[in-house]
């Protein structure tokens, strides 16, 4: 993996973002931690407009909203919040991580499904189920004395 560049984020070859592109701000984080956790704002919240961007095209928008979900906004706004580490770097570094990894699944476009038919074994394989089956629920029934 490239060196970390906290000013930068390297989604792929074409596209990186830059310190101008995501807002950061430090909260303090619940749970654990004593008197620690409530001195000092060690979890962070970053915000990134993914609408401001030109390079992303509509394509791309709609995967990254759907990977996103609940964590992107009307506007396209998404939020990550990061407070897994006590330290304000780490969790920094976790919430840059976590949107590289976000963009850089909306950028690769899926592969088309080519349509196939099933095998011959296949085919055996469920006739052989349903005859399977279809012995279990016949042998359910009320037996018959005639």
């Amino acid at each position: 993996m490239a060196a970390y560049h906290p000013a930068m984020i390297r989604i792929n070859d074409r596209f990186t973002l830059t310190a101008a592109d995501i807002e950061e701000q430090f909260i303090r984080a619940p749970g654990p931690g004593g008197q620690h956790v409530n001195k000092v704002e060690t979890a962070v919240q970053l915000r990134f407009d993914a609408r401001r961007l030109r390079t992303i095209d509509e394509a791309a928008f709609r995967r990254l909203r759907q990977i996103a979900g609940s964590r992107m906004s009307h506007d396209g706004v998404i939020v990550i919040s990061a407070s897994r580490f006590r330290s304000r770097e780490r969790n920094r570094e976790d919430a840059r991580m976590r949107l590289r990894e976000m963009l850089h699944a909306a950028f690769q476009r899926p592969r088309r499904r080519r349509p196939t038919r099933p095998g011959p074994g296949a085919k055996r394989r469920r006739l052989e189920a349903k005859k399977s089956r279809a012995a279990i629920k016949k042998n359910r029934a009320p037996v018959r004395y005639d």
